[in-house]
């Protein structure tokens, strides 16, 4: 790290034909929890701040550019939350058809609106969000062949990220401490695993098609009870997967449908999993400036009750409302029903808009419902929260 910091240094110093742009994104955080905790230790709100800088530098006439992205949070109630990241930290080089990414990046492959099932690149900053959406930034290195037709990018990623869960004092735990210090892996060489994956994405008319495939470390970890002292925690354990992917987004008229689907392979299972759906938007709902989208997706996982993810045989719908104004108000709501016999429910808002060039508010919200214990919600079923951010932008 000291050493990649020090070459960004010496060329920005160096060039002064150099393109230099520098953004800075940063919010202060308040949620409230509707319901007392499952657990003593835990709290009816947190306040939290998060600082993210990001410089851009561009040279040999732009046939090379590196980007650096540091992140560091501070949450005033949850230690494991107080934590900084190098979300982004890569040299990019676009050659006549093809681009080499080489240090700790982003990858996002994807199209449903409730769940990313094909999205296997990066870990998951569990400490961060409940939906899995923000991720840790990881080291690898992309090379990726542009041609008519389509896009292939084959990926190589030499270390392995764990994944952040909440103490003791933090919502959306687990019954014990997970003992993030001592984790188990099914490979020898535990995080200096070398992960493979590739992904194609082209399109075939009106169709957006994304068909992948990785082979490493399970980002998503099962848990293993232990005994350290006098405490019992759940160390995490790392397997080994291969998976194929496929992610399609079809257009036709006002309306999208998106799929995304894949098979994964483990030493404990073997299963498929989808989640598809579409999105309507309506434009200029009663004559005015505003689009009402409609949205329903279905998702779909082979292992049933012993799926450990929440979306099995669930249904979701939901509404995002574009305001088309100066500000770039949104407003998505979305509800989410257990088909099986259990019944739980979740659902989510998520609200925002800029107050000038540098201010913007933001309104997100999770409520969770579930009577049965199999059910992976039936942890969070007293976790309801609201959260108010404001965020400022340089």
């Amino acid at each position: 790290m000291k050493t990649s910091l020090l070459t960004l240094g010496v060329l920005l110093a160096s060039s002064a034909l150099a393109d230099t742009q520098t953004n800075i994104r940063s919010a202060i955080e308040q949620r409230f929890y509707f319901q007392d905790g499952l657990y003593p230790e835990q709290h009816d709100s947190d306040l939290s701040v998060f600082i993210e800088p990001e410089l851009y530098y561009s040279f040999n006439d732009g046939a090379d550019s590196l980007n650096f992205k540091p992140f560091f949070r501070y949450d005033n109630r949850d230690s494991e939350r107080t934590h900084m990241d190098v979300r982004e930290l890569m040299w990019l080089h676009v050659g006549d058809a093809w681009e080499l990414r080489t240090g700790i990046g982003k990858v996002f492959w994807g199209q449903t609106e409730s769940q990313h099932l094909v999205d296997v690149i990066n870990q998951t900053d569990f400490v961060e969000a409940i939906d899995g959406e923000e991720k840790l930034g990881q080291p690898m290195v992309q090379f990726s062949l542009i041609q008519d037709w389509g896009t292939l990018s084959l990926f190589a990623l030499p270390y392995f990220r764990e994944r952040t869960f909440a103490g003791v004092e933090g919502r959306f735990r687990l019954p014990l401490r997970v003992d993030t210090d001592n984790p188990l892996y099914e490979s020898d060489d535990e995080q200096e695993h070398l992960d493979w994956a590739f992904r194609y994405m082209g399109y075939l008319g009106d169709t957006e098609i994304g068909l992948s495939w990785f082979d490493g470390t399970n980002r998503e970890p099962l848990f293993v009870p232990a005994m350290t002292g006098d405490e019992q925690v759940l160390r995490p354990y790392y397997g080994q997967m291969q998976q194929i992917g496929l992610d399609m987004l079809t257009v036709v008229g006002a309306t999208l449908y998106k799929l995304e689907a894949i098979h994964r392979k483990t030493d404990q299972d073997s299963y498929y999993a989808l989640t598809a759906g579409f999105e309507h938007t309506s434009v200029g709902v009663f004559e005015t400036a505003y689009d009402i989208g409609w949205l329903m997706e279905y998702q779909y996982d082979e292992r049933d009750e012993l799926a450990t993810s929440l979306g099995q045989n669930d249904l979701m719908v939901g509404t995002r409302l574009v305001f088309n104004d100066i500000r770039g108000t949104e407003i998505l709501i979305a509800y989410i029903q257990d088909l099986d016999e259990s019944s739980g429910h979740s659902g989510y808002i998520e609200a925002s808009s800029r107050i000038n060039d540098n201010w913007k508010w933001r309104v997100d919200g999770w409520f969770f419902s579930s009577d049965a214990p199999s059910d992976p919600a039936y942890l969070l079923r007293r976790d309801d929260y609201v959260q108010l951010s404001l965020e400022y932008y340089f």
